[in-house]
């Protein structure tokens, strides 16, 4: 469950600092691609195992 629930726990997080309009997240805008992608490929790999064991 723990393997699900960071992939998109960094998802939400970069599409958050992709949409804020805070000034004190300017500095960390740059990396909200990196999370997006982290949390994208990581969650999809987590589901493709889970697939291919049988657990979904």
């Amino acid at each position: 469950m723990f393997g699900i629930i960071l992939p998109v726990f960094l998802l939400g997080f970069g599409l958050f600092l992709r949409t804020t309009k805070n000034e004190g997240f300017s500095g960390s805008k740059r990396f909200s691609w990196l999370l997006i992608a982290i949390g994208a490929i990581t969650l999809l790999g987590k589901l493709i195992i889970m697939y291919q064991k049988g657990e979904l």
